[in-house]
This record gives C-alpha cells, structure tokens and sequence, in this order.
C-alpha cells in the first residue's frame, strides 16, 4: 500500500485547507447573492456591491496567507475599487484600505503602502475611537511600513504607539500583544540595539510557544528572527541552533522551496561565511536569489538584499570580477527600488566601494563611500555597526591613496 511521506501528508493537509477555505469562500458569494435575489425589492447595488466586495477581499487574504501577492493584488486592488464604485460602508472600505497597503508593504512597494494605510488609519479612527485595538493593528502596519523605507524612529514610535493601546484593553501575558513586540524587536535590531531586542524577543517568545506550541509556524519565524539577530551579534552557534529549528518546521509546512523560508537561509549563509564554508554560503545564497526572482521579481528589494549579501560574500573571498557585477546589479536594484536615502541601498553602495578599492578607482569608490556614510549618519547614531562598516571601507581607501591623516580621523 502506498504511504504517503509526513512532507507530503503536511503539503496536503496545507492544499486542503486551501481547498476548503476557496470553498467557503466562494459558498459565501452564492449565499449573498442568493439573499439578495430573495429580498427581491430590498435589494440594491449597494448591497450586492458589499458582498462581491467581501468575496474579493477575503480571496485575496487567502492568497496573501500563503505569501502568493501577485495573485492577491488584482483581488485587493478590484476589491477596494468596488468599495469606492458602490459607496460601501465605511469599515468595508476601511478593511480594503489597510489589506492594500499590506499587500503593497510586501511587495516592496512603501511608499503605495504609506499613502493607502494612513488613508485608512484615519478612517479606522473615526470608526471607533483613536485607541481601540483595531487602530494598533493598523499602527502595526504603519510602523513596518515605515521600517522597510529605513524612517526606524518613526516606526519605533508608532510600534510603541500601537503597543500603548493594546495594553490598555489586553493583559500582559495576553498572546495577542506578541506579534507587536516582535515587530519592535526587529525595528531595534536594525537600529543596532542588541540587547532590547532580544528582550522583546524572548518575552514574545514564551508567549507564543505557550499559546501556539513550539512547533507552529509562528514559532518558526520568532526563533528565526532570533537567529538572524544571534548572527549579527557573532553567537553563531546558537544563531544556528535556532535556525535549524526554524527551517525544520518551515519544510514540514511549506515543502523544500518556498519564498516564505527566504529569511531563514539568508542568515544560515551568514553563518555558513563565517565559519569560512564559502561554498555552502554561496549555495544557499543562489538558491534564495532564484526564488524571489521568480516568486516577486528581479526589481523587489529582497532581490537586492540577496545580491548584496552575495556581493559582500565574493568580497571577503578576494573574488572581485565576480563581485563587481553583482555588486553593480545590487546598488542599482536597491537604489530603484528603495531609493538612495536608504540602509540597504547605502550598505550596497559600500560594497561596491571595496571592489572600486582593489580595482585602483579610487575617485569612484570615494563618492560611493561619501553617499552612503551620509546616508547612515541621517538613518543611526555614529557607533552603528553600519557606519563603523562604511568608516572602515574609507579607511581602507585612504590608506590605498597615502591619505595617512584621513585614516588618522576615521579611526
């Protein structure tokens, strides 16, 4: 008799429940539209434009769920359309606006995202009451947004804005503030500050696990987060520990090469280079670059990220042919995509730096090192691993051009 693998058992319980949620889904459409049919001369446009609407809405959640947004966005944005055509209510409308920005937030388009959320941020307000438990959802939103366009102060404000006013209706121990300290834990990662972080880490952690068990995949994606912050810090052994467990559950769920499991082989090349195993590095590195490329794009920013880490990669090999084209490929990509007053973008530029460096065009690299350090001196304080990163690629610049004063002031 044929059995079936626990991997293939997961995938199918996961394409079942796809099945079943499309079902209901589309049960929900019939059942409106039968109601409408029914009440005869009580019904209107307005009405029938609601529940398409809301059929429209909720099939591009599903999608969304499973981290397919090119299929969601056509759902998303013909669902907000109709919201607006049919003069729907105003929390209809509000739910198309703040799904929108979520969808555009993942795609990497920020600032579509920013415009649309704020839209529905003060329509949401309006609705019920600046601090209900709706509004820090949206504020959760919000702040993420503002973190992808590297506005960090913002989004730590407006994370802690939404944190405020859920522990006003919610206990401490309550799971439902868990994702809001996640969320603020990697804005303080990106800001360098280590420690915080792991602290709103760990105790949304203990939160999750006792709410959704260790192996659910919220969990994963904690303990992943928590891993990626270990690998900045250096503490490889336990960052790898925990992606481990990570990838782990992400495959039982996802399968071998999902999008959704991009994070967790980035930071497992990090410690795959620092353990100077440059070819497991680089495997995985090209394995994340080919499925965001065909699952959101060569423009997305997290194609760029990728090019970059891989660029850095070649780099520290000494392989500088190679690095020059990636390099090259990651500024531009970032910089269309996120813009020039951005970290990733001016971590990309310092990249480039270096290759210019061992390639004697120095001229080149100065510019390339003068744009991104006045980008991070704007975005963090002066002791960010950032910028002490960018001072030491013009160190070694000055050194290369006899510039002995110059490297005197930078160190």
């Amino acid at each position: 008799m044929y059995s079936r693998t626990p991997l293939q058992k997961q995938c199918l319980l996961r394409d079942l429940t796809l099945f079943i949620v499309f079902g209901l889904v589309l049960l929900n459409a019939k059942t409106a539209a039968l109601e409408l049919h029914q009440t005869g001369k009580n019904s209107s446009p307005g009405r029938d434009g609601q529940a398409n609407c809301k059929v429209l809405r909720s099939m591009a959640r599903v999608y969304m769920a499973g981290g397919d947004y090119a299929k969601a966005q056509p759902l998303a944005e013909n669902a907000l359309t109709l919201a607006r055509k049919n003069n729907n209510s105003d929390s209809e409308l509000c739910l198309c606006l703040i799904d929108l920005a979520y969808l555009y937030k993942n795609q990497g388009r920020f600032d579509d995202a920013e415009s649309i959320c704020e839209t529905a941020l003060e329509l949401q307000k309006k609705i019920y009451y600046e601090n209900h438990p709706h509004v820090a959802g949206t504020l959760r939103i919000l702040s993420s947004i503002y973190q992808g366009q590297a506005k960090y102060k913002r989004a730590r404000v407006t994370m802690e804005q939404a944190i405020a006013i859920m522990q006003k209706s919610h206990l401490p121990d309550d799971p439902t503030i868990a994702p809001f300290q996640v969320d603020l834990a990697r804005i303080l990662v990106e800001q360098g500050k280590y420690e915080e972080a792991e602290s709103n880490y760990l105790q949304a952690l203990e939160l999750i696990r006792n709410n959704y068990g260790p192996d659910h995949l919220y969990t994963a994606g904690v303990l992943g987060s928590i891993a990626e912050l270990y690998t900045r810090q250096k503490k490889y052994s336990r960052a790898e520990d925990l992606i481990n467990q990570t990838l782990a559950i992400q495959q039982r769920v996802y399968g071998p090469q999902h999008h959704l499991m991009v994070p967790a082989w980035l930071t497992l090349a990090q410690i795959r280079q620092a353990e100077e195993d440059y070819a497991e590095a680089e495997k995985l590195l090209r394995n994340a670059l080919a499925v965001i490329e065909k699952d959101c794009g060569a423009e997305h920013p997290l194609t760029g990220r990728i090019m970059s880490l891989l660029g850095r990669l070649y780099i520290e090999q000494q392989k500088y042919a190679q690095a020059q084209s990636i390099c090259e490929q990651a500024a531009n990509t970032l910089e269309n995509s996120l813009g020039p007053e951005n970290n990733y973008t001016a971590i990309a530029f310092n990249n480039l730096a270096r290759v210019y460096i061992s390639q004697e065009k120095y001229s080149q690299a100065q510019q390339l090192c003068d744009r991104a350090l006045n980008t991070l001196e704007n975005i963090f304080e002066h002791n960010h691993p950032n910028v002490t990163d960018v001072l030491e690629t013009m160190a070694q610049l000055h050194r290369k051009t006899d510039s002995t004063a110059e490297v005197a002031k930078l160190m």
